[in-house]
C-alpha cells in the first residue's frame, strides 16, 4: 500500500462502513417478483402492448416498493441487546439472547435475521443466520456458546437485517455494543469444595480428607472412645461430666501457603486438550478454595521471565475471589521462566515461614545448577513442594513393546527423558523438597492431599 492510497484509506473505509450500516438490498422474494414480471412484459411484447404492459409492471414494482419500504420501521426505532452471562468457566456452554425492541412500532409480521460476531476462539451453536418472525413491540434470537480459551473476550458488533410484510426490501443495520465476558479456568471442583463439609472435602469424586489427625492446636473436648490417645484424656473435664473425656487438637491454623505458577514457553504445551497452565491453574485454585476453608492464608505469584502477578497472603472466601479474579486470564509466553527471580522474589516478600508450592513442567534444564543454592535457602526457610505433569504419552511410549527400528528407538528417547525426570526428583528429594510428578488428571487431587498431609503432620 502506497502512502497517498495509506492516507485515503480511512475514508473509503468509512464509507463502506456506512453503506453496510445503512444499506437497504432486495429479497430473493422481489427476485421473483420481477423474474415473474420479466414473463409478464414478454407476453404482452408478443401480444403487441409491449410498452404498456412495461409501464404498468414497473409502476406495480415501484409502489409496492415504496409501500414496503415505508411500512418497515427506522433503524433509529430499533433497539438490539444483547444478554449474555458476565463470566462462564472455559468449555462450559452458555446462551446469548439477542433481543429487538421497538418501541415506537410493532415487529408485527416482520422477517428478522441477525447475524452475531462471536470471537473465534468460541465454540458455537446455532449464531450463524438466525431468523425469526416478529411479535408485537418485541423479538429475541437466541443461541448457545461456549469459551474454549481463559482471558477477557469481546463480543461487539451484532448485524441486523428485515423486512416487512410484503418482504420486497429489507434494511440492515450495525449495532456495537461494546461488551465482553470473562472466561474463567474450570471451577467446579473449586465449587465443589466450598460446598461440601468441613471433613468430607470431595474433589473430581474423591474424598480428599482421609482421615482426621492430631496437631498442635486446641479445637474441642468431646467423649473418649477406644483407640484414643490416653495421653490427651482430659481428666477435670472427666469429672465434670463422670464420663471419659478427651482433648481434641487440629493442625495450627493462619499458616501461609504460597503457589507459584510457572508461565513460562513449556506451560502451553497441550496434555489431554488442555494446556499445562490451564490445568495449573484449575488445580492451584482448587488447593487455594481448600486452604482458605482449613483456615489459612494463601499467596499468589505468577511468573515468566517477569513476575506477572502478586497476591499477597489473605483469609476468606473472599480472598479466593480475588486470586480468581488476578489468575483467570493468564497466558503463557514464549519465553523460559525465571526461577531464580521468581524464589527471589518470594524471598523478599514472605519473610513468615509456611508451604510454597510450585506448578511447573519440571524440566530439569530449567532447574540450573546455580539455582541449587537458592532452592535450599527457600527449603530452611519454607516447607517447599514442586508439582510437575507427567506426559501420559511419552510414558506410555516409554513402557510399550517394540517390534521395528523406529518404535525401539522412539522408546529409548521416552525412557531417557522418563529416567532423567525421576533422577531429578531423587535429586532434590535428596535436598528435603518433595517433587511429585502426576498425570495432569490427578494434578489437583494430588495437591490437595500433600497439603493436608503437610497440614496433619504440623510440618510448617
Amino acid at each position: 500500500m502506497t502512502t497517498s492510497s495509506r492516507k485515503r484509506w480511512p475514508r473509503f473505509r468509512f464509507l463502506a462502513e456506512k453503506l453496510e450500516e445503512r444499506l437497504v438490498v432486495p429479497t430473493p422474494r422481489l427476485a421473483l417478483v420481477a423474474a415473474g414480471s420479466a414473463l409478464v412484459v414478454g407476453a404482452g411484447y408478443a401480444a403487441g402492448f409491449g410498452p404498456a404492459a412495461f409501464a404498468v409492471v414497473n409502476a406495480l414494482l415501484l409502489g409496492a416498493s415504496v409501500l414496503d419500504l415505508s411500512l418497515l420501521p427506522r433503524r433509529k426505532a430499533l433497539k438490539v441487546i444483547r444478554s449474555l452471562p458476565r463470566q462462564a468457566d472455559i468449555g462450559m456452554p452458555f446462551e446469548v439472547m439477542l433481543t429487538v425492541d421497538a418501541p415506537a412500532s410493532r415487529l408485527e409480521g416482520m422477517k428478522l435475521e441477525a447475524v452475531d460476531e462471536v470471537p473465534q476462539v468460541f465454540q458455537v451453536t446455532g449464531a450463524a443466520g438466525m431468523k425469526t418472525i416478529g411479535q408485537g413491540r418485541e423479538a429475541s434470537l437466541r443461541y448457545t456458546a461456549a469459551g474454549l480459551e481463559r482471558g477477557i473476550h469481546a463480543f461487539d458488533r451484532i448485524r441486523l437485517r428485515y423486512s416487512g410484510r410484503l418482504g420486497l426490501w429489507s434494511k440492515q443495520m450495525t449495532i456495537r455494543t461494546g461488551q465482553s465476558i470473562s472466561i474463567y479456568p474450570d471451577l467446579s471442583a473449586v465449587r465443589g469444595i466450598l460446598a461440601s463439609a468441613q471433613r468430607d472435602l470431595m474433589l473430581e469424586g474423591r474424598r480428599v480428607y482421609k482421615r482426621e489427625r492430631s496437631g498442635s492446636e486446641f479445637h474441642a473436648i468431646r467423649e473418649y472412645v477406644p483407640d484414643d490417645d490416653p495421653r490427651l484424656i482430659n481428666w477435670r473435664a472427666s469429672a465434670r461430666s463422670r464420663s471419659l473425656m478427651t482433648n481434641v487438637f487440629r493442625p495450627e491454623r493462619g499458616k501461609v501457603v504460597t503457589i507459584l505458577l510457572d508461565c513460562g514457553r513449556m506451560m502451553g504445551v497441550e496434555l489431554e486438550g488442555r494446556t499445562k497452565l490451564d490445568a495449573s491453574l484449575e488445580a492451584a485454585l482448587a488447593l487455594a478454595a481448600v486452604a482458605l476453608k482449613q483456615g489459612d492464608k494463601v499467596a499468589v505469584l505468577a511468573f515468566s521471565s517477569k513476575v506477572k502477578v502478586y497476591v499477597p497472603p489473605g483469609a476468606g472466601l473472599a480472598h479466593l475471589q480475588m486470586i480468581t479474579e488476578a489468575v483467570f486470564d493468564l497466558r503463557s509466553e514464549f519465553v523460559e521462566a525465571s526461577y531464580s527471580m521468581a524464589l527471589q522474589h518470594l524471598l523478599r516478600v514472605q519473610k513468615k515461614r509456611g508451604l510454597t508450592v510450585l506448578f511447573s513442567d519440571l524440566d530439569k534444564d530449567m532447574f540450573e545448577d546455580q539455582l541449587l543454592p537458592l532452592l535450599l535457602r527457600v527449603r530452611r526457610q519454607h516447607h517447599m513442594l514442586l508439582l510437575g505433569m507427567r506426559d501420559d504419552v511419552l510414558h506410555g511410549w516409554a513402557h510399550t513393546a517394540t517390534a521395528t527400528r523406529r518404535e525401539a528407538y522412539i522408546k529409548s528417547l521416552a525412557h531417557k527423558f522418563t529416567m532423567d525426570r525421576r533422577a531429578f526428583a531423587a535429586r532434590m528429594a535428596a535436598s528435603g523438597i518433595d517433587v511429585v510428578d502426576v498425570p495432569v488428571g490427578e494434578l489437583a487431587w494430588t495437591a490437595v492431599n500433600r497439603y493436608l498431609d503437610v497440614k496433619a503432620d504440623d510440618l510448617l
